[in-house]
């Protein structure tokens, strides 16, 4: 007899030490080519592990709870073609169907080896727990106990839903009671998308309605009308398109940010005429010298040194509000997000210790976290730690817009095109180039005031970068 063979965890796309949240086989079960074994959840997606090949299973290497990388050994499988000739597994034999009782009787067909079973009487209970009362057998006889169906809320009262840490932690983010939603995915297990489109019916009314339970400072879920039923075809051609899973993630979190926080915009202008004229200096004496081929200096690496200087002199906009909203985390670190457009939707990757690192060091990073974006190989880690976060349109074009606030962030700025204009200098007009700042702030830590020094003392970093030196 030959060996069974390891089923091992293929490319699950870079992610390492994932957790083991659903184990699909058992010992003894025969398998199809693909069927899925496990079933492993990251912080951004669910992963099913399919079967290499088909046959029986011999081991089961993992449990739920185990982490598992790409490579990882999931299962021991015994080829189709060697398993056939091997016997049934006693533990396959004991999962076979049993006969189920007469419908209309409650009576158990007796078992193969002519042990007689009483009838069973079967009296339904308010709470619809069905619970069986059986006659007992005289003493020596063997008698196989029918099933009862219990209801978990019952025995379990104060019961864990049933979800991922990972689907947990993003229910805490969006302030959701996991014990007001329903699981859709196997055996009822809650699944991000579940926990999402909680949130839209939330926003919708439809959680507010059922008792809410969408967190807000202390109050019951969004009392909003419902979202409009449309049938659009009646007008015209349509063709649906689902959203990515990026704009379904981002959606929930869009919502929410701008649902339970108080956003207020303040507009300012950088002149960055002398900014400019440096970074296309720069990047031409690096394509002069041994730097020939290096990554560019983008407004962007500029724009977030500046931020570094901003949040180091306000530090209130380096900061987050607990889970209570009554405390306010100073943080002594500075870490900036940026928004990055890719194919599949809005990403916020994050440049660790930016008051660590020099302008061209911060261009290279951002250059390699776009790629990375671009390509879908961002990890929780690249995503997360953020203080502030800068949202460019500037390649695109615009005058303002309002981003939202990236929560637990407390502000976030927008940057638009830049412009050629007319600026009076005290006795004549002069064209420079202006650069349009959209400052977005949650407005129970941050007063208009702090926010109007926040832009004005930005715009002036950029105006003069060597103020940032001070």
């Amino acid at each position: 007899m030959a060996s069974p063979q390891e089923a091992r965890v293929p490319d699950i796309g870079g992610f390492d030490d994932v957790p083991v949240i659903e184990v699909l086989v058992s010992v003894g079960e025969s398998v199809a080519k693909d069927q899925s074994l496990i079933t492993l959840e990251s912080d951004k997606a669910t992963m099913e592990v399919p079967a290499p090949f088909a046959g029986v299973v011999r081991e089961v290497k993992v449990k739920v709870g185990d982490t598992l990388s790409e490579g990882g050994v999931v299962a021991l499988i015994e080829p189709a073609e060697e398993a056939a000739a091997q016997p049934t597994p006693p533990a396959a034999a004991e999962e076979a169907p049993r006969a189920q009782p007469d419908a209309g009787t409650g009576e158990r067909p007796a078992a193969e080896t002519g042990t007689r079973v009483e009838p069973v009487a079967v009296a339904a209970k308010p709470d619809n727990i069905a619970q069986a009362s059986i006659d007992r057998e005289p003493a020596g006889a063997t008698q196989a106990a029918p099933p009862r169906v219990l209801d978990a809320d019952a025995v379990m009262p104060d019961k864990v839903p049933y979800a991922s840490p990972a689907v947990r932690v993003f229910a805490r983010e969006l302030g959701v009671d996991l014990l007001q939603v329903t699981g859709s995915a196997r055996g009822g297990r809650i699944s991000r998308e579940d926990v999402q489109q909680f949130v839209k019916s939330a926003l919708a009314g439809g959680a507010a309605a059922g008792g809410g339970a969408v967190a807000g400072g202390g109050g019951g879920g969004l009392n909003l009308l419902p979202w409009p039923k449309v049938d659009f075809s009646k007008f015209g051609e349509v063709e649906e398109q689902p959203l990515t899973r990026i704009q379904k993630i981002s959606g929930a979190n869009l919502a929410r940010n701008w649902a339970m926080i108080p956003h207020v915009t303040q507009h300012d202008d950088a002149d960055i005429t002398g900014l400019e004229a440096l970074r296309v200096e720069l990047n031409r004496e690096n394509e002069r010298g041994a730097d020939k081929g290096a990554v560019k200096l983008t407004m962007l690496a500029f724009i977030m040194k500046a931020a570094v200087s901003a949040l180091q002199k306000y530090p209130q906009f380096n900061a987050s509000l607990d889970a209570s909203g009554e405390t306010l985390i100073l943080k002594k670190y500075v870490h900036i997000g940026f928004a990055a457009d890719t194919p599949n939707g809005l990403v916020v990757p994050v440049v660790r210790d930016c008051d660590r690192k020099g302008v061209m060091q911060i261009a290279q990073e951002t250059s390699a976290l776009a790629k990375k974006a671009r390509e879908g190989k961002l990890g929780p880690a690249d995503m997360s730690g953020g203080c502030f976060s800068i949202s460019s349109l500037g390649g695109i074009g615009g005058t303002s817009f309002t981003p939202i606030v990236n929560a637990p962030e407390v502000a976030i700025l927008g940057v638009s095109k830049s412009a050629m204009k007319p600026v009076w200098n005290g006795e004549k007009f002069k064209p420079r180039l202006v650069l349009p700042l959209s400052l977005s702030y949650d407005h129970r830590v941050i007063d208009g005031a702090a926010a109007a020094r926040f832009t004005a003392y930005f715009a002036q970093l950029l105006g003069d970068m060597r103020r940032a030196m001070l």
